[in-house]
């Protein structure tokens, strides 16, 4: 028998936890990794709801599981030892478990790397421990084109919009990965459970300023709350302020999940610690006419369910920030859209510096990737 390995944290242990081990069992003896409670929190800002000896108690029971442990070490590769000592035949994963760190690791190890979509049992739910835990109704954001135009300092050497959908947390995205995730945090300390029922202006507006008092060094842009807040997608128009002019929503369902159906995300390496994006900056009005144009050209190009505009709309929006902010790629991020280029419609970065993902702009499945769902 080949032996395959899988890692993973296995909080509130679910019918998608047994699915995942089933399906990487039918390749092999399965042998499971269990991440600590200390590498949980430095990872995820959080405690697990189990301790790691009740969930390696839990995991260890599985009839699937040939054996399994508490990964020594600490980070996205706390099991890096353990794989090395166990000399698998596969490393297996989850899409939103997949990152190129993995993949690398497998690779110069001579491990075959196997990526899994989420697929529930039969016709039970679908299942996350995100799903599963009280705060995670709160949804992420994606901006699409525009990103920066939200900041004053930007727009204020031409107006334009920031395009915004709101995302379902059916992952546990990671922290720091363009995707509003400090925000988010924030709407979790105001609200717990879920954005509260009421005007959505006016709760993004709390939220932005609960997320800035007074005397803040660095004003997050005001799209983070209202991508978080308002469903849907939004276009928002700004002119030098750190508040819209006006918001325009897409609400159809058509469109949504047209949407949805040509968006891939592709996790990406974690960014140092010292990372800056706003160092070394080059604004000028040609740069933000250009961003302006191109989240204009996008807005249109969605509502029209063009794939060819839309992709070269978020591939321009990409290359006027790139322009602006060179900081926000590095030669990781590089290497990752050119190895998918030639197969997709256009990409754009979540997570200057790395850390997030890119998002790619496809009418086909993109290996190793994942969908998201937009909040309605």
């Amino acid at each position: 028998m080949k032996k395959v390995f899988v890692s993973g944290c296995y909080d509130m242990l679910h019918s998608g936890h047994v699915a995942f081990f089933e399906e990487a069992a039918s390749y092999g003896d399965l042998y499971v990794g269990i991440g600590s409670d200390k590498t949980l929190y430095e990872l995820k800002a959080r405690k697990p709801i189990n301790t790691d000896a009740e969930r390696l108690y839990m995991v260890k029971s599985l009839r699937m599981v040939k054996d399994a442990w508490i990964n020594s070490g600490s980070g996205l590769l706390d099991f890096e030892k353990e794989l090395r000592q166990l000399k698998p035949d596969i490393f297996f994963v989850n899409s939103d478990g997949h990152t190129p760190l993995k993949e690398k690791l497998c690779r110069d190890l001579g491990i075959e790397y196997i990526v899994s979509k989420r697929i529930p049992h039969g016709t039970l739910p679908a299942r996350s421990t995100t799903m599963l835990r009280q705060e995670c109704r709160i949804p992420y954001r994606i901006d699409l084109a525009g990103g920066w135009l939200d900041q004053p300092y930007v727009s204020k050497y031409y107006p334009g919009p920031v395009l915004t959908i709101c995302i379902e947390p059916d992952y546990e995205f990671n922290d720091r990965s363009g995707m509003s995730t400090s925000s988010r945090k924030k709407a979790i300390e105001l609200w717990q459970t879920d954005i509260p029922e009421g005007d959505k202006e006016k709760l993004a507006k709390t939220l932005f300023c609960y997320e800035n008092p007074p005397g803040t060094p660095y004003i997050s842009g005001s799209q983070d709350s209202l991508g978080i807040v308002m469903p849907g997608l939004n276009k928002y128009e700004y002119n030098g302020e750190y508040w819209p002019e006006s918001i325009e929503s897409v609400l159809e369902d058509d469109i949504l999940s047209w949407i949805e159906k040509v968006i891939w995300l592709l996790p990406l390496y974690p960014r140092t610690a010292d990372y800056n994006a706003i160092a070394d900056t080059c604004i000028d009005k040609d740069s933000a006419r250009d961003l302006s144009n191109s989240a204009r050209k996008c807005w249109n190009a969605i509502l029209e369910k063009n794939i060819d505009a839309f992709g070269e709309a978020v591939r321009e929006s990409f290359d006027a920030q790139v322009k602006m902010f060179p900081n926000m790629v590095n030669s990781d991020v590089m290497d990752q859209i050119e190895a998918y280029r030639h197969n997709i419609k256009g990409w754009k970065l979540c997570g200057a510096g790395g850390g997030g993902y890119l998002v790619f702009i496809s009418e086909e499945p993109i290996k190793n990737t994942i969908q998201i769902r937009i909040r309605r």
